[in-house]
C-alpha cells in the first residue's frame, strides 16, 4: 500500500490531569473517505483540534506526518496554510456578508491593497458551480438554509487549495434531501483526489459513504475496518463504540398507561411576523399518565412550533385554543405559568435555549426552578449543589464535579443535564423536542432509559423527533404533523415508517 497522507502516531491529550486522548493512532491515505466514530465524549472532536492546530504544538503528545513531513501546528493558520481545513458542526459564517464575502473571508482577493470584487465574485461562481450551488456570489448568508450554507463552507475549503478536509457531523441538521447532495458531493471530492475525514454518528451514512472507519472509545483507538468487508455492517460499529453489544437500541419497557393527564383542543397559531399565515390549525391531541406519545412530520412541519406555542407561547400570534390538565382548564399564556401548572419543554436547541454553556452544572439544573432553593429570596447554595449533584449521579453526567463547565461536556451529557434541569421542576408534562439530536447511540440508550422511567413515574412524555425508528420505538402512541395539521394518529402496533410517512406527506385538503 501507498504512503498515508496522514500519520497521527501516539496522540495524547489531557485536560487537568484527566486524559482525553492516550495513545491515538491514525492513518488516512490519499484520495479516501475517512470516518472516524466514537460516543459523545470518545475524544473524536479533540483528535481533530490536534490534527488542525486549535491545540497547538506542545500540548499534547505524539507526532503528526503530512505527506511525509513531520508538522508542528501552532495555530489554525498553520493546518490551514499546509491544506488540512476543518468544517465545524457549528457552521463558522458571517450571516450579513455574502457568499463571496464569506469564502475570500481573510483570504481576499486584492490588487494593490484594494478588494478586486469581480475576481472575487467570479471565483466565488466557480467554486459554487464546483459544490453544486445555485446561488449569486452576492446573496447574503442569512438569506439560505443550512444545508446551503454548509455547501458554501465546502466552497469556502476549496478556495484555500485544501488537501485534507475534515467534516465534523456535516449533516447532523440537514434534511434527508441536503444530505444525501452534501454525500454526493463528497463523494465527488474523492474523484478529484481530495481526503476527506468525516466524524459522524449517522451510521448509514458512514457506511454509505466512507472507505475505512476508525472506532474511537474512551479516548484510545480500538480499531480501524474496511467498508468492503463483508462483517463491517452498523451491529459491529456499535459494538466497537459502545464495548457491548446493544441486542435492542431501545430498553426493555412495560407500559403502564393511566387516565388522560394532558389535552389541547383546536389549537391555532400563527407565523409570528406574516401574521396572516397560519402555522398550525385546528390542532387537538390528547396525553395519558405514564404513556409517550411521538410527533412525527418532516421539517417544516410544525412540529416545534406547536410545542414552544403551547409552552408559555414561545411561538407565535393570534393563538387560539384550550389546554386542559388533569380535565380542568390551564392558563398557558407564559412560561412561568406553564412550568406552574407542571410543564416541561426540554428544546432542540439545547446551545441556544436549553443551556447556560458558561455557567457550570450546577447552575443549569437548577436555573428553571430557583424557587425552590430560595430561602427569603437569597438561593441556598448548600442545597443547589446537593441537589445538581445528586442528578449528576442518577442521570450518570460523565463530569468530574457540578462545578464543570456545560459548555465543554460532550452533546449526551449536556442533553443529561437539560433533562436534569426540567426533571427538578418537578413537573407532570414533559415535551421533549429531538432528544437526541447530534447524540451517539450509547448515550441514545441512556436517554431513552431516562425516558422510560419518568412515563414509568407517570408523567405524560410528548416525544418529537426527526428519526423515525425512535418515535416507533419509544412510542405507545405517534401523531403525525403535515403542514401544521395533525393527519393522523397511530397506534404503536400498527406504526410502520411507511405508514408515517405516508400520513407526513398528506398535506392540508
Amino acid at each position: 500500500m501507498t504512503e498515508p497522507i496522514l500519520r497521527m502516531a501516539g496522540i495524547s491529550k489531557s485536560f487537568n490531569g484527566v486524559p482525553a486522548l492516550a495513545d491515538v493512532s491514525i492513518d488516512v491515505y490519499r484520495g479516501e473517505v475517512h470516518a472516524i466514530c466514537g460516543e459523545n465524549g470518545a475524544g473524536k472532536s479533540t483528535l481533530m483540534k490536534v490534527l488542525s492546530g486549535v491545540y497547538p504544538a506542545g500540548t499534547f503528545d505524539g507526532t503528526i506526518t503530512l505527506e511525509g513531513e513531520q508538522m508542528a501546528f501552532r495555530s489554525i493558520n498553520d493546518s490551514e496554510a499546509a491544506g488540512i481545513v476543518i468544517i465545524h458542526q457549528e457552521l463558522a459564517l458571517s450571516p450579513y456578508l455574502s457568499i463571496a464575502e464569506n469564502i475570500f473571508l481573510g483570504n481576499e482577493k486584492s490588487k494593490r491593497g484594494v478588494i478586486d470584487w469581480n475576481a472575487t465574485n467570479t471565483a466565488a461562481a466557480d467554486l459554487l458551480k464546483r459544490v453544486g450551488l445555485r446561488e449569486n456570489p452576492a446573496t447574503k448568508i442569512y438569506e439560505l438554509g443550512v444545508g446551503k450554507q454548509q455547501l458554501v463552507e465546502i466552497a469556502k475549503a476549496l478556495a484555500k487549495e485544501v488537501k485534507l478536509l475534515i467534516l465534523d457531523e456535516p449533516t447532523a441538521a440537514l434534511n434527508d434531501d441536503d444530505s444525501a447532495h452534501l454525500l454526493d458531493l463528497i463523494d465527488q471530492l474523492r474523484t478529484q483526489g481530495i481526503t476527506c475525514i468525516i466524524i459522524s454518528h449517522k451510521l448509514k451514512e458512514v457506511l454509505r459513504i466512507s472507505d475505512r472507519i476508525t472506532i474511537i472509545r474512551d479516548g484510545r483507538t480500538i480499531e480501524t475496518m474496511h467498508r468492503s468487508d463483508p462483517e463491517t455492517d452498523e451491529g459491529r460499529i456499535i459494538r466497537a463504540m459502545v464495548g457491548r453489544d446493544l441486542n435492542s437500541l431501545f430498553p426493555p419497557r412495560e407500559p403502564d398507561i393511566g387516565d388522560e393527564l394532558f389535552r389541547v383542543e383546536n389549537w391555532t397559531v400563527h407565523h409570528p411576523v406574516d401574521t396572516e399565515r397560519v402555522v398550525i390549525q385546528d390542532a387537538s391531541f390528547m396525553v395519558r399518565a405514564g404513556e409517550i406519545v411521538g410527533f412525527a412530520g418532516l421539517m417544516g412541519a410544525g412540529r416545534t412550533e406547536l410545542a414552544m406555542s403551547i409552552f408559555g407561547r414561545m411561538y407565535g400570534t393570534g393563538i387560539s385554543g384550550e389546554v386542559y390538565k388533569n380535565g380542568r382548564q390551564i392558563d398557558v399564556r407564559t412560561v412561568d405559568a406553564a412550568i406552574k401548572h407542571g410543564i416541561a419543554y426540554a428544546t432542540e436547541d439545547r446551545k441556544k435555549y436549553g443551556l447556560n454553556l458558561i455557567g457550570d452544572i450546577q447552575v443549569n439544573v437548577s436555573a428553571s426552578a430557583l424557587a425552590r432553593l430560595a430561602r427569603l429570596g437569597v438561593v441556598d447554595r448548600y442545597r443547589e449543589y446537593k441537589v445538581a449533584d445528586s442528578y449528576r449521579y442518577k442521570m450518570n453526567i460523565k463530569a468530574p464535579s457540578v462545578a464543570a463547565i456545560t459548555g465543554r461536556l460532550s452533546g449526551g451529557n449536556q442533553q443529561k443535564v437539560v433533562l436534569s434541569k426540567w426533571m427538578f421542576t418537578g413537573p407532570d408534562v414533559l415535551i421533549l423536542d429531538e432528544p437526541t439530536r447530534g447524540i451517539d447511540v450509547g448515550a441514545k440508550y441512556e436517554i431513552y432509559g431516562i425516558i422510560n422511567e419518568l412515563a414509568a413515574q407517570g408523567k405524560a412524555v410528548i416525544v418529537i423527533s426527526s428519526e423515525l425508528p425512535e418515535v416507533i420505538g419509544l412510542s405507545d402512541r405517534i401523531y403525525t404533523i403535515s403542514e401544521g395539521r395533525i393527519t393522523a394518529e397511530v397506534s404503536r402496533d400498527d406504526a410502520t415508517q411507511e405508514t408515517l410517512m405516508r400520513h407526513m406527506t398528506a398535506g392540508r385538503n
